[in-house]
């Protein structure tokens, strides 16, 4: 094999390895089953719920950008946030924020999250 056949070889298989990287880097939170059950209320949960504890929803966009696939990260956030609360139990998402949200997150592709508390509500 000539030197020139070799470092096409080297060059193909490292091109390979880097888009396989950045694939797996840029995939969104996909919501399951049961994440899409899970709906988001402004109001706090009645009486006749019960509160199952909090969770969190996070998304990398480093790679995505902040309007990556669907609609950017927050959205990829919002489906981990749901799919957690499915996994507690829960079906409702109540006080949900965004703390990674300011300034220099409109600038600069950090992660996204979200916080909120899980509820159990009757259907």
């Amino acid at each position: 094999m000539t030197m020139r056949n070799n470092m096409r070889v080297k060059l193909s298989a490292g091109m390979a390895v880097a888009a396989l990287l950045l694939a797996g880097c840029s995939a969104s939170n996909h919501l399951t089953a049961g994440g899409q059950g899970v709906r988001f209320v402004e109001q706090q949960p009645g009486s006749e719920c019960t509160l199952l504890g909090n969770a969190s929803g996070e998304q990398s966009n480093w790679f995505s950008g902040p309007q990556g696939e669907e609609g950017g990260s927050m959205r990829g956030a919002a489906n981990a946030l749901r799919n957690q609360a499915a996994a507690m139990g829960g079906n409702v998402l109540y006080g949900v924020s965004s703390p990674t949200q300011n300034m220099l997150s409109s600038f600069v592709p950090t992660a996204s999250k979200m916080v909120g508390q899980v509820w159990k509500c009757p259907q």
